[in-house]
């Protein structure tokens, strides 16, 4: 049997996990990052998780294979700089250099998201396909894209920002400072705050029952919540909302023809209440759905070990 590590950084946790050769992960440890965000003291937890993980296996790096790391960011094949990873304020770091340093192993990184998607193709919703698109709907819209069982993202490893893709001209402003991004329509925060809104202007809707009064307190469920029990005006946001979702996915089904497009993240547990009216406007807006159909658009398997997975077998098949 051979075995990985994988690696999922992100800004509230260090995830690692040794996996064998048949996607399996046989254990797994998780530490929160600390207050301080400087690239010495993240780049020592990183390490130490890595000790963790090990010393739970009963292992040590010589009898591993390889080891991944998926992280909240890009890096530049041509300077080995992580450009930006927005939950440290960092931009251009020796990330792979200073971990490489202390590992003495090979070392793979790639976008979190990549790692993911490439989880689920490898062993979750998607392993019996060859080629998907995922998305996660959290604080912003993730992406990965997957195309014959290996991760495409551009010749120079900065593509498939999904979304980032852009959704409406000069629309709502998003996070990284450009308009009318799909994040800013179809995340989970964007969500929020058209279910705010309309909790505003209509006073009398369950959703300001649900929230009791206090807007703050509306979640990414709470229009599905009220909806469920027939509120027109958290049924007329989540119509609206999966109108968004449906135009920024079928952009993505237009350029890439996926098998499959994977949606993760917490909105995805919504389920049939999404995903049936999801699937149908899909193909209502997408080219030539009448000719060549539409992919399925399907709920991620394997939850927050998909990215873990991801990141161990990234060496496999050659994918790097």
């Amino acid at each position: 049997m051979k075995y990985y590590l994988g690696i999922d950084l992100g800004g509230t946790n260090i995830v690692t996990g040794v996996v064998t050769e048949k996607y399996e992960i046989i254990t797994k440890y998780t530490e929160k990052v600390g207050i301080d965000h400087s690239l010495e003291s993240v780049t020592n937890q990183i390490i130490h998780a890595i000790d963790m993980v090990l010393e739970q296996a009963d292992m040590t790096l010589e009898q591993l294979e390889s080891v991944g790391m998926g992280s909240p960011s890009c890096m530049d094949p041509k300077t080995g700089l992580h450009v930006h990873l927005n939950c440290f304020d960092w931009h251009n770091v020796p990330l792979h250099k200073m971990l490489q340093e202390r590992l003495l192993k090979p070392l793979l990184i790639r976008n979190d998201a990549d790692c993911a998607a490439y989880g689920e193709v490898l062993a979750g919703a998607a392993s019996h396909l060859q080629s998907a698109v995922m998305i996660t709907l959290g604080t912003g819209v993730g992406g990965g894209v997957i195309l014959d069982k290996h991760i495409f993202n551009g010749c120079d490893g900065m593509g498939a920002e999904l979304g980032h893709t852009k959704l409406v001209f000069e629309g709502e402003m998003c996070t990284c400072g450009q308009q009318g991004c799909f994040e800013a329509y179809a995340s989970a925060t964007a969500l929020i705050n058209q279910t705010r809104q309309a909790a505003k202007a209509v006073p009398d809707s369950l959703l300001n029952t649900l929230c009791a009064g206090d807007l703050s307190q509306i979640e990414g469920r709470t229009a599905f919540d009220a909806a469920k029990q027939g509120d027109e005006t958290a049924i007329a946001v989540i119509e609206q909302y999966i109108a968004y979702l449906a135009a920024g996915l079928s952009s993505l089904v237009t350029i890439f023809r996926p098998e499959a497009i994977i949606i993760g993240g917490g909105i995805s547990r919504q389920e049939q209440i999404l995903l049936k009216p999801l699937n149908e406007k899909l193909r209502q807006c997408t080219f030539a759905a009448n000719e060549v159909g539409v992919p399925p658009v399907i709920k991620a398997k394997l939850g927050n070990d998909a990215g873990l997975i991801g990141a161990a077998m990234l060496d496999v098949d050659g994918e790097q």
